[in-house]
């Protein structure tokens, strides 16, 4: 297995937040979770933690109308990475939509490792071994067209989305607006879930996870936990994929 060193600075890790007030927080927190399960038994605490930087800007909120607003997103984004950027050498944008930008944001060529959720799912499938999948997400992202994130998706699984888009797109918006508590967003939540023939339902959408907390038959997959994953790997392994729930030992220098 591989070793941990103990002595010196691991590679850090950045989030970009405010498409959702509460989601950067939700991936911060799943990079915690999954360092200290890397970590095991040997896990001491602060000194194990990772090196986080996060970076919140409420203008790229606006994604929830891209087609609108691509231009002053992309502006506000840009800014945004370039400052997060030399503040992490693995970093990711706690948004769904947002990541339809990922072509653009890896041509910039700027210095940290730009991990995106297309990607992390991309790399669930192929582990997976799975072949139909049913995607959950906003508006432009479950429509799988232009605006959407993962478009392509549908080029290597059989893809299912919801009969009423549009109730969903108010749930997620109605998530952003009341908060993840209220209590009349998970019986919502559970219909449109229940009403998807596919087993595995994909989370595309950082507001989706804050409400998963339901009874259901289906295999939710949460994008957000995927891409924490990513980063904390990367933390440990500059990028080194390591075994899902796999355990590092710690070796003291």
């Amino acid at each position: 297995m591989t070793k941990l060193q103990a002595s010196g600075p691991r590679p850090s890790i950045g989030i970009v937040a405010g498409s959702g007030p509460e989601a950067g927080l939700d991936l911060w927190a799943k990079v915690l979770v999954r360092n200290q399960a890397l970590f095991g038994s040997d896990f001491r605490g602060d000194l194990d933690a990772p090196r986080v930087a996060i970076l919140s800007e409420p203008s790229l909120g606006l994604s929830m109308d891209l087609s609108e607003n691509e231009g002053v997103v992309w502006e506000s984004l840009k800014k945004t990475i370039a400052i997060m950027a030399v503040q992490a050498d693995a970093y990711a944008i706690a948004c769904n939509t947002l990541n339809w930008y990922a072509p653009r944001i890896e041509a910039l060529n700027l210095p940290g490792e730009f991990v995106s959720f297309q990607n992390a799912l991309e790399q669930w499938i192929q582990r997976s071994d799975v072949k139909r999948i049913a995607l959950l997400g906003a508006a432009p992202v479950t429509s799988l067209g232009p605006w959407s994130a993962y478009q392509k998706l549908k080029d290597r699984v059989e893809v299912e989305t919801p009969a009423d888009s549009l109730a969903l797109h108010q749930l997620i918006l109605d998530v952003k607006r009341l908060g993840s508590r209220d209590a009349t967003l998970r019986p919502r939540f559970v219909e449109l879930v229940e009403g998807l023939s596919c087993e595995h339902v994909i989370l595309a959408c950082t507001e989706l996870p804050l409400i998963s907390d339901i009874v259901t038959s289906k295999n939710l997959v949460d994008v957000t936990e995927l891409v924490a994953s990513e980063l904390v790997d990367r933390s440990i392994g500059r990028g080194t994929r390591l075994p899902p729930n796999g355990v590092h030992e710690r070796s003291v220098a």
